[in-house]
This record gives C-alpha cells, structure tokens and sequence, in this order.
C-alpha cells in the first residue's frame, strides 16, 4: 500500500534519493567514489545502444529494473556531486544580487514607518510581519512571541506567502472568466508572489511555499488536479537541487515538517468534530491546522529550542487571524502615496491592529508557565518521528508489525532518557 501511494507521486522516490546523497556526502564524504556512480551507468548506456543485436526501444519495459538502477545512481550522484559543491562555497559570503536588491527595496519601503503612531518595538513587530525586516527588533520581544507560541509570524513563511496569494486571488477574482483573462491573472499573480517573496529575503519557508503554490496555480491554470504530497515533494526537490545546505536549515525543516504534518493530520483532526455551522468552521479549521502543524514540530522545537508553548492553541487563533488582515493592509498601505483618500483611516486600521496584535503577545508572555522547558538529543528526535510514522503507518495500515517497531523505538526513546537521567554525570 505505501510502495502504490509513493508511486502516484512521482517526485517522491527523487526526492529520497537526493536526500540519501545529501546525507551520504555529509557524513562519509564521499564525492570522489561517487564518480563511478556515473561511468558505471554511462557504460552501460552506451553498450545498450551500440551493442548489435540489442533493441533498446523494444526492451525498455524488459529492463525496466535496470533502468531504474541507472536512474538511481546518476541521480545519487549528482546529488553527492553538488553537495560537495555546496561544501567548498561554505565559507564565501551568501550575498546575492536578489538579497541586495531585497535589502535595498525594504529599507526604501521603511521609510513610511515614521508616520505611525505606533511605539518603536511595535513597528519593528510591523516591519518584520509585513517585509521580513528582522534587523530593529529586540531579542526581548522576539522571547515574547516564542513564548506565547507564535515565532512564527516573525518569520516570513508559508502562512505570509499563502495570505499574499489568498489577497492577490481576491483582488483578481474580478476579472472575466474567460482564457485570456485566466492567464493574465495566472501571470500577475505568480509575478506578485515571487515579488513578495524576493523583497523579503528569500527565506527557505518562503520560497517553499513560492514553489508549492506556482505549482498549484499552475496546475489549475491548466485544468489538473494536484496532490498536496507530490506538490510538496516537488518544491522541496528543487529547492535542494539548488541548495543541498538547505537540508540542515532550521527554517527549512520546520516548514516543510510543519506542512507535511498538516496535509496528513489536519483533514483527520476535522474529521473528528463534524462541524456544519459555517461561522464556527472557520475556527475550528485553523484551530485543527494548528495543532497539525505543532503535533509535527513539537520534537523539532525542543531539540533546536529547548522550549514548547503551553498556550499555542490560545494564541494562534486571534493573532492568525490578525496577521491575515494587517499582513495585507500594511503593505497596501506602505506602496500607497500619502494623501490619497483613505490613506488616513487605513493607517489608522494598521496602527490599531498592530498595537492589539503587540498587546495580545505581551499579555500571554507575561503568564506564569507560559513554556515547558526541556531539551533532547538528537537521537530520542530521530527515534521520536521514527515511533510516529510508526503509529501512523499503523493506522493507515493496520498491521501489527508497524505498531510493535513504534512501541520498540518508545522503548530504546525510554532507555535513552533513563541513562541519561541517572548514568551521565
């Protein structure tokens, strides 16, 4: 059953075996042996089509397995390949001409900053909602909001990206429905996002969610349906074909752990109240999405962080709901000349929502046991998702053997701790 689900979703099984050179190069470096990955399947190409006799169109289905090997072993080299590469660039500067261009168009977008009556660690608040503007905020209110359980709105991600493309979509949802006018919209949209994107600094969550909803737009564009896993899967791939570093980035691994762990949970915690009232479906959504998401990353949040938030489910739901409407007011309101009318009152609904998002962050930091404080290893992680998918693929499957490795990886995350706790001095 899982061998059929991986291969409806073709850029699964790629995405595995760019990750296994990844890790490969990483631990063993092995970038010279990795050579003969590629003369090996290059010998074999070439004897398959200068061979007499041989008719490699014909016996393509025959060797199948054969082929599949040399797909493997070029793309596993490759991999390891531009790992390496990677490698040797660890120490130059990451300074690009788009990070120039970002950081020169976010201190011009600034500017209007001053206008607000607003304190200076709410506009830093702004600044980093809005553009992705890190550099005037204080480590005290960035411990506020990991406290409270929503860093990640401090963070251009997923949820800024997917709120930008949810306004563009709106704002273009006026126009006809006909061809023409679908491209066009299709063709400002992506230009918009990746614009939003660039100025705020490329961050690896964000140019995930880029990618997975140019893929998803583009698949609607032309009349396909799209699968959540294979659209992830495929962003994911190009972002480590690029950048095979990206790997080992924190950002990196929350986002795409934190989706994942939405397309797979989200749907069955809805499932399980069946609300119909539309008014509180809403809620009820984003409050399943959020525990989908922290489910997924609660592990990954105390090996890097050491600490998890006891009032995330308080905190998310008002202030996403916040961010979804100041996120694209602040920067409709930033690109507008001043002095238009309804500059003043749209500025003046930024100023409000800003000071109720700042002050709803401040009130629940300022709780007693706002955070359980605790780190893992890196081991009791890795065995930790391991007992997960475990429980998960039971579910799915049920079959006995994946709930006896889950509670066998509960038992060594067991023994692990309880030497810890009494044997390391």
């Amino acid at each position: 059953m899982i061998i059929k689900e991986i291969q409806k979703r073709p850029f699964v099984r790629p995405l595995f075996i760019w990750i296994t050179g990844i890790l490969l190069q990483s631990i063993f470096n092995c970038s010279i042996i990795s050579f003969l990955l590629i003369v090996i399947p290059t010998v074999f190409i070439a004897f398959a089509w200068l061979a007499p006799g041989i008719d490699v169109a014909g016996c393509n289905y025959e060797l199948r397995w054969i082929w599949g090997v040399v797909f493997l072993s070029l793309l596993l080299s490759f991999s390891i390949q531009r790992t390496a590469y990677w490698q040797g660039r660890r120490g130059e500067s990451d300074t690009s001409f788009l990070m120039e261009f970002a950081g020169g168009k976010q201190e011009y977008l600034l500017k209007p900053f001053d206008r607000l009556n607003l304190s200076k660690e709410e506009k830093s608040v702004l600044a980093t909602i809005t553009l992705g503007y890190r550099k005037d905020m204080s480590r005290d209110v960035r411990k506020r909001f990991s406290l409270t359980g929503v860093a990640h709105l401090l963070a251009v991600s997923g949820f800024h990206v997917a709120v930008v493309c949810g306004f563009l979509s709106l704002l273009f949802s006026f126009l006809p429905k006909s061809p023409f006018y679908r491209w066009l919209k299709y063709l400002l949209t992506l230009c918009l996002l990746w614009c939003f994107v660039v100025i705020t600094g490329l961050a690896p969550s964000a140019v995930r969610a880029g990618l997975m909803l140019t893929l998803y737009l583009t698949g609607r564009v032309l009349r396909r349906t799209t699968d959540g896993y294979n659209t992830l899967a495929a962003a994911a791939f190009c972002m480590l074909a690029f950048n095979p570093l990206y790997l080992f980035d924190v950002g990196f691994q929350l986002s795409y752990l934190a989706v994942l762990s939405i397309l797979f949970l989200q749907p069955r915690l809805q499932d399980l109240i069946m609300v119909r009232n539309p008014i509180v479906a809403m809620p009820w959504g984003w409050i399943t999405v959020t525990l989908a998401a922290q489910a997924g990353t609660t592990l990954l949040c105390l090996y890097y962080f050491g600490q998890f938030s006891l009032v995330f489910l308080c905190t998310n739901l008002p202030l996403t709901f916040l961010a979804t409407f100041l996120i694209p007011a602040g920067l409709i309101w930033m690109l507008l000349p001043a002095g238009i009318p309804g500059y003043g009152l749209l500025q003046l609904f930024v100023e409000k929502m800003t000071h109720t998002l700042f002050w709803i962050v401040d009130s629940f930091s300022r709780v007693t046991q706002v955070a359980f404080y605790t780190r893992i290893g890196l081991l009791v992680t890795v065995l930790g998702y391991g007992s997960i998918l475990c429980f998960l693929l039971y579910l799915k499957t049920r079959r006995p053997g994946m709930l006896l490795a889950g509670l066998l990886l509960l038992l060594f995350i067991f023994f692990d701790l309880l030497i810890e706790r009494f044997f390391t001095v």
